[in-house]
């Protein structure tokens, strides 16, 4: 009997990596208004995530979830690729 996932974190990214084997760094930024200037500001975060089939390749856009460590640094795995890279 298959059971429902309760609802995990997801984001965003383009792929920047590929050169792991089962593992991509996805870049993932977001607009910040500066505290005291009031001007947006990209902030950029790398994180590394699982993907099974090395199906992603480097500016790829994909959708990650959060999901128990998978080693030192992995902590996130590719749900699906949302556009590929042309």
């Amino acid at each position: 009997m298959a059971e429902e996932r309760n609802m995990r974190v997801t984001r965003t990214g383009k792929v920047v990596s590929d050169k792991m084997q089962k593992t991509v760094v996805v870049a993932i930024e977001r607009l910040v208004q500066h505290p005291l200037y009031k001007k947006g500001v990209m902030h950029t975060i790398k994180l590394k995530a699982h993907d099974e089939n090395n199906d992603a390749h480097v500016g790829d856009t994909v959708k990650i979830a959060q999901t128990r460590p998978l080693s030192k640094d992995k902590c996130w795995r590719v749900v699906e690729i949302v556009e590929r890279a042309k």
